[in-house]
This record gives structure tokens, sequence and C-alpha cells, in this order.
């Protein structure tokens, strides 16, 4: 990024009337905010992250495909600042159910989850991000909210809508509950059990049966006002004379309460000026609600109207009087009133007042409180007005001495889509005011989507064609990423989902839930435009502080840039004094064995970079002194993972995931069936129900003996062990049958000059390191002599192999210490994406018997467009009718951004 470039080009002031000043140099605080922006952006970079997935919502058996974007800059080029994406799948009790390493190319990346029949059904979210961009804090991540639903092993579905009331000043809930089938037909006269947990403590239980439209009431109340609830209903209702379920409904609110809160245009309102105030009225849910009243001044007079606003959100226009004080009397949904009290008017300081409603240009003014003893406008001398986007700074402009009045207008074209922040400083670069506009200027790829024909047969060969051409109409090269899904099963709210101009434009710059994101970029227009200035006149920027950027005072860096997976530590006595000139060994045997050694610096730290490894291999770390002994200790750098904070869009929760989704449930138990009729698909094994009368662990379950976990000559478990002392080849050497230990070495009677092969955990050693074991850490021990035992070895079976399997080999820590000198560790390694299948019916081999059910019909993240824009993809139809959907969005390489949705028939 050029910042010198760029700001020449953007500092532009068009001056209206001799008061106007334009930005010289010279002048020092400017170019101190310059110099400023310019060390933030180049020490701390904004990465940003997008997810494209397939389709909106999901259910158990499904798999969750995705294309990774990640951006740097204002510009949204593609990053090379970090290689590796980190992705977690998260359940609604903020458990990570699986985590992801992904290697980006050129900030590119795509991956998948099974969602396993074993899952429940709930509220699932999914999160991304780079380990540099922890640095800014989990609110900038990439973090969507998904409902994954069940009808494998679901017979009983549910539908909750919650009752408010107040008794005796406690609010109440009435949780009205109705049971049905898959096909809607509700569960009559059944019991019913329940658990009531809200912020983690139980508040209430009870019992009762469903009446004749399979509906129960769970009562409960609670002591006190919460702001944010995280709870859930815990229900067990027997549907039948064997079989009882367990249904887990979630809690969002205790009352029907309404925040209403008021937002001055740039922070203040002014006695003697009119200005514009934005509202914002939220429901305890966390979703917007509209309202609808009107202003009074303190004599109760009307002074101007509420109107219904967009996702509770809305502005007024007025001017307030000194001495005087307004009130707003609100009218919420449910025909109940409220009166709220307008922040109080100054008599001094400052409105920044901006149109944003030209498609070409901005208008921008500084409307001064008045002087109350003259009632004139008070000076804007020294004050400076600057805009930023990102870090780059698009504009600024500096007010002469005396002056009383100050107006811009800037072309759109000098600021690139998506926020910019106007600040309004005083001399001393305190800042006074603040407004965010959001710049949508049409710079947006334009993507071209054909097919042959505008209908076609079930499982037809269908070719979608796609051009892309930048807004000059010049052909890009761009990588993008395509989803068809039958809309027919799928209920798909184009407003709802992201997308990636939603999220690389807008929410991964703010803080806080936005309600429907693309809602602003679909079918935009004066209205979508007017309702999204609203939107950033309530919600809030915070990539950085002025004052503390101005006092170069900047987020210390904790999290490096990851490019590459890396092994990294410290070699210490153990009195904690670093060990210089350690020689240090890594050692994996999957695969085939490999080793790599370095030496520690002089503090000690030793790193193994440049590593590629799959998800989940175990190494081993040995280490010894420049002098070759190995009594030291080994730190291993262990990232702490990152932990799961409180879901920003838990409002995006759905308490009924079932709602609207009924075709989508009926079609995923036929898919359900369908692969188990032909013997595919990877899914649980449904057995009869049988009765366990006792249950027998087995000790070698996690034994890495490649003819199976206790196929060996001899076997000893930890209570064989428990009465040894001492060293471990002096506990073997009592216990093994033909087996010889000559320093502590082992030998085989079978071959007395040959030294046995001795693996732990997996991991192949030396015969002489038995002794840096703990008998009292060994779970398992396997003895394979016999040529049946030691074939599968090879040649590294010749003398015999020892198994040991260590009490902690099997668990699920990564990092084991087994001796001095000694550790195992199991990073998260790289994950290799599936690939997606969809059936060629003009191959022979594919089943033409078996029903075709996809609901994603294709997913082709991988689509490049060549030198002319273009590209294509071709797929076969499933066997639903109806509208089939194409989704498609990507990147060229300078950042410009293009989604295009393209439908078709299938009759």
């Amino acid at each position: 990024m050029n910042f010198k470039r760029l700001s020449a080009a953007c500092l532009v002031i068009l001056a209206l009337g001799a008061t106007l000043a334009f930005v010289k140099p010279d002048d020092g605080l400017v170019t101190r905010i310059m110099a400023q922006l310019d060390k933030w952006r180049t020490e701390h970079p904004q990465e940003k992250v997008y997810l494209h997935f397939d389709k909106p919502n999901y259910a158990i058996g499904d798999d969750i495909w995705f294309k990774a974007y990640v951006t740097i800059g204002s510009d949204h080029r593609l990053s090379a600042y970090s290689d590796i994406l980190n992705i977690d799948l998260i359940d609604e009790n903020d458990s990570v159910k699986r985590s992801l390493k992904l290697p980006l190319t050129a900030g590119l990346a795509a991956g998948d989850f099974a969602l396993a029949d074993s899952m429940a059904e709930g509220n699932y979210r999914i999160r991304a991000y780079t380990n540099w961009m922890r640095n800014e804090g989990d609110a900038y991540f990439f973090d969507k909210t998904i409902a994954v639903t069940n009808s494998i092993s679901n017979k009983v579905f549910t539908k909750t809508i919650y009752n408010y009331s107040n008794v005796n000043g406690k609010p109440k809930t009435d949780a009205v509950i109705t049971y049905t089938d898959l096909n809607g037909i509700p569960y009559v006269s059944k019991p019913v059990s329940y658990e009531v947990e809200i912020n983690g403590k139980q508040v209430t239980r009870g019992k009762g049966i469903t009446d004749g439209k399979g509906n129960i009431t769970a009562t409960f109340a609670t002591n006190t006002n919460v702001a944010f609830v995280s709870g859930h209903i815990s229900t067990d209702i027997k549907f039948d004379d064997k079989h009882i379920a367990t249904k887990v409904i979630p809690v969002k609110a205790l009352s029907n309460k309404v925040d209403v809160q008021f937002f001055p245009e740039s922070g203040n309102m002014l006695n003697g000026v009119f200005s514009k105030v934005a509202f914002k009225a939220v429901g305890a849910d966390g979703l917007g609600v509209n309202i609808k009243g009107y202003i009074t001044d303190d004599q109760n007079n009307q002074i101007t109207n509420l109107s219904e606003a967009h996702f509770g959100m809305g502005t007024f226009n007025f001017e307030p009087e000194s001495g005087k004080n307004y009130k707003a009397h609100v009218t919420y949904p449910d025909g109940s009133e409220g009166v709220i009290d307008l922040p109080n008017a100054s008599d001094n300081g400052y409105i920044l007042n901006i149109n944003n409603f030209r498609d070409d240009r901005v208008f921008v003014t500084i409307v001064p409180g008045k002087n109350a003893a003259s009632g004139t406008a008070n000076s804007l001398s020294g004050l400076t007005i600057i805009a930023q986007s990102g870090g780059e700074l698009c504009y600024a402009g500096k007010s002469k001495d005396g002056a009383t009045t100050f107006s811009a207008v800037i072309p759109k074209e000098k600021f690139p889509s998506g926020i910019v922040q106007f600040t309004l400083l005083s001399a001393a670069g305190e800042p006074l005011n603040e407004r965010l506009i959001f710049i949508q200027n049409p710079d947006g790829l334009k993507l071209a989507v054909s097919s042959e024909k505008q209908s076609y047969k079930p499982r037809e060969k269908v070719t979608i064609n796609l051009n892309a051409k930048n807004s000059g109409d010049k052909p890009v090269i761009g990588s993008f990423s395509a989803a068809v899904i039958d809309e027919a099963k799928v209920a798909t709210d184009e407003a709802g989902e992201g997308s990636i101009f939603s999220t690389l434009l807008l929410t991964s710059d703010l803080r806080g839930y936005i309600e429907k994101p693309n809602y602003y970029f679909t079918n935009v227009n004066a209205e979508t435009k007017a309702n999204l200035d609203v939107l950033m006149l309530t919600q809030g920027y915070r990539r950085f502080e002025w004052k503390q950027l101005l006092a170069d005072k900047f987020t210390p860096i904790v999290f490096k840039p990851e490019k590459s997976l890396e092994i990294t530590g410290h070699l210490k006595t153990f009195g904690g004094k670093p060990v210089p000139n350690g020689k240090v060994t890594l050692v994996s045997t999957a695969g085939g064995m490999f080793i790599l050694d370095t030496v520690a610096d002089a503090e000690g730290k030793f790193t193994f970079k440049n590593l590629i490894f799959r998800d989940s291999l175990k190494f081993l770390v040995q280490a010894r002194t420049a002098k070759d002994r190995k009594n030291l200790d080994i730190t291993l750098d262990n990232v702490t993972p990152q932990p799961v904070g409180r879901n920003k869009n838990w409002p995006d929760l759905q308490t009924n995931i079932n709602d609207g989704v009924s075709a989508y449930l009926i079609n995923s138990k036929k898919v359900f069936d369908e692969q188990v009729k032909y013997g595919v698909g990877n899914h649980t094994i449904v057995l009869k129900e049988v009765v366990i009368k006792e249950k027998r662990e087995n000790p070698f379950q996690s034994s890495a003996n490649l003819n199976g976990g206790g196929n060996a000559d001899q076997t000893l478990t930890a209570k064989d062990l428990i009465y040894g002392g001492g060293m471990l080849s002096q506990v073997l050497q009592s216990r093994l049958n033909f087996v010889i230990f000559r320093n502590g070495i082992p030998y085989s009677t079978r071959s007395p000059n040959t030294p046995m092969q001795v693996i732990v955990d997996g991991t192949y050693f030396e015969a002489d390191f038995l002794d840096n074991i703990t008998p009292n850490d060994v779970a398992t021990v396997e003895v394979l002599r016999t040529i049946g035992n030691t074939a599968i070895y090879g040649s590294r079976g010749a003398g015999g192999v020892l198994v040991i399997t260590t009490k902690r080999g099997g668990g699920s820590s990564v990092y084991n210490r087994y001796a001095p000198g000694i550790v195992t560790y199991a990073p998260k390694g790289y994950y290799r994406a599936r690939e997606f299948y969809a059936p060629k019916y003009d191959d022979p081999k594919t089943n033409a018997a078996m029903q075709d059910l996809r609901s994603t019909i294709y997913w082709a993240p991988d689509l490049i467009t060549n030198q002319d824009g273009n590209t294509s993809m071709s797929f076969f139809n499933a066997d639903g009718r109806g509208t089939y959907r194409v989704i498609i969005e990507g990147i060229d390489a300078e950042g410009n951004l293009g989604r295009q949705v393209y439908r078709y028939k299938v009759e």
C-alpha cells in the first residue's frame, strides 16, 4: 500500500466561500495525523475474512462447504500477510466441536465440515480468523450463526411461543411449547418434564401432560432484570411407551421490554441549531422493534413525530431551545406506551452534518453553537476535519481563523467503498465530533451469469457460464466460488444472508450486532441507502482511539502472522536457567519416519520452521545439552487456543429452528433413508435396541500395535507393573518372557544380537530409550517376538518389537512429558479439504436407480476467470423440480468484489 500516492489523490476540498482554507503540507496537525495513520496501517494492517457457504441452513448428516476470502487494507486486496486460517465450529454451549487449520494461497482457501449423525440439533456458529487478527479481539472475526436441524433420528419437533408479564415486580415468562412429529401431527396426552436454566443457574423445574394440541406451558420467574440472557429449557417427553426425547429450547429474553436510545448526529444536540437525531429501539431478544411516537418539550408541546422505523431505527429533525427539556412519547408494537428523556442539548459545541444522499458527492457542514449573549455563531477557528477509511486518509480540511461557517463538497470517487469515518478535531488534536457514512461506489465487479436455456429436465446436464468485468467494463482475472441449490428444498432469505459485500465492507468493521446486513446490498435504492445512513448514525466504529493514536500508543502486538506451521520451544535446566546450544531433534513416524535437527540459541530457544503436516500428527521432541546430557527441561510454545466468548450475533439464535424448513427436513430424512438403502454415505450404524449387562474396557484400545491392540506374544497392563520399582528396564526384566536386558537394552532370545525396536505411543525410539519412561506412566506393554507378529514391521522388527502405550498416550492432551529431555506433541496441522461429490449421469458407473435428492446441486470453490474474464462449470441436475438458484461470489486482483444470483427452472 502506497500511502503517499493515496494521500495525494485523496486530499481534496472544494471551497465554498472565503472562510475555507486548503490543507497545506506543512500543517502540523494534519501532517501528524497522516504520519500516525501511516504508522498504524504499517504496523497494524487489518485483515478481514469472509466465508462463502453453499447454502444458508443445514441438517444433521449434511456437509457444510465453504470458500474463504482473506483480504487486507481498505482496498480489500487478497492478503499475503497470513498464510494460515483458523476455522471453528462452535455449538450453542460455546464449545468448539471442531477446529480446522487451512493453508492460504494468496488469501484463498476452501474447506468443509461434516455434520455427523451423532451431533445434536441446535444453533451453531462458524467463526474464522487469522492468528494476526487476534490482536484486535474477536469482535472483528468472521462469525456466523447457522441453524442445524435433525430429521434422521429426531421423532419430536417443537415450536415455542414466549409470553411475558410481571408478577409482584418480577418478570414472569410463560413458554408455550408445542410437540409434533415430522409431519406436524401433535403429540397428545404425553408426559413432559422440564428444567429451566438462565445464565448458568437453574430457576425452576416442573412436569405436565400435553393437551389436545400437543402443548404444555413452562412457567418461570427471575429475581432480577438482566440485559443479556443465555438460557434454555430442557424438556423430556415420553412420546411412546419405550422412548423419551430430550429437546433443548433456547431462552433469549425474559420480557418484552424495549430499549430505546437516541443518537444526535455527530454526538451533540445544540440549542438554537436545527439538527438530526437518530433513534434505535431494540427488544430484549436483541432484534430491532418498530416504534412510533412524538417529541414534546417540557410544556408538553408536540415538536415532531417519530415515524415507524427500519429494524427499529429511524431519524427526526428539530431545533432544541435553551432552557428546555425534551421527551419522546413512544408507542410499542403491543400498544403499550412509554416516555423517554432525550439527551440534553448544549449551548456550546459543534454539529458535524453530512448529507450522503447524492450518488456522486458528499456534502459536509460544520455548524457551531450560538453565543448565548449575542445570539451569533461561535468561531470555528483552529478546527480540523478529516475523513479516513481503514487508516487511509481520504480528506482533510482546516478552517481559517475567525471563520463561522464551514462547508465542503467531496466527490465520492475519492473514497473507497465501505465505512468512512469523519472526525472533527480541535487545534490541540482533541476529537470533538464523529460521524460515520457508508460509501457505495459503483466499483463492484460486473458478473454476467448465463446458461444455454432457462428450463431443464431433471438429471440433465447444465453448463453455467461466467463473465467478469470491472466497473470500467474491462475483463478481469479473478477467483470465484459458486453454489447451486434447489430452492424447493432450501428456504432462502437474500436480505438475511451474509455476502461478500456485507461482510468485507460492513460487518467486519463494526462492533456489535447488525440485523440482516445483506439487506443494504440487495436491490440498492434510495430507501436502502437512507436506512444504511441511519445504521451509520447508531453504530460505533472503534478500530482505534484518536487520543491513543496521536499519542503513539498503539495496541501491543501479541500474535504474529502465521506464515507456516512451526514448532518452537525453550530448553532450560530444572532450575529454570536457559540451556544454550542444546541439540534438539524432531521425530515423526507417520507415513515414513522423518527426523529434523536444530540447535538452540544462546537463550535456549529452538524453532522448527516451514513444516507441512496433517491434522493430529504426533511428534517427539528430544533434546540434549551441548555436552550430550539429557537431564533438561523442554518447554514447548504451545499456542493457547482462542477462547470462545459471547456470540456477538446472539439475536440470530433461532428459538424454533424447524420453522419454515419443513420441506428441507422431509427431504433430509428421505436422503438418509435412500443412502442407507444403497449403503452409501458416512452414517452412524443404527442398531436395534439391546441391553448391555456389562461393559468391559479394552486396555489396548489406544495401542499403536500394527497387528491390532492386544495381538502380541505377551501383554502386560499397568496392574502388572504396580509392584515394580526402579527404572522401566528393571521392572520389565522380571516380567517379560524370552526377553533379556543388557545395559537397559531389550533383546529377544530369538535374535540375541539385535536390539528390539521400541515404540512408544506410535513413535519409534532407539532401544536405550526405555529408561526415559517412568513405570507408573505405562498403561500397556506388548511383546512381539514371533514372525507372525513382527512381519508387518519389516526390517524394523527383525529383533522383535516392544509396543508401549502410556497412560497419557491415547488421551486428549496434545503435549506430554515422558522424561527429562523428551516430550511428545500433537499440534493442530493442516486440514485437507474434501472434494464435493456430484453424480455424472453420462457415466454408466453412476447408480441411476438411486433417487437424487440433493439440496446442494453443485459446489465449485475454485472458479478462475481467464484473461477474457470467462470461466464455466458443468454439472447434472438432481431429481427435484422447481427453481434452482446459482450464487456466485468472488474477487479480482485489485480487490474489487462481485456477487451475482442467477436462477433457472427444472421441469
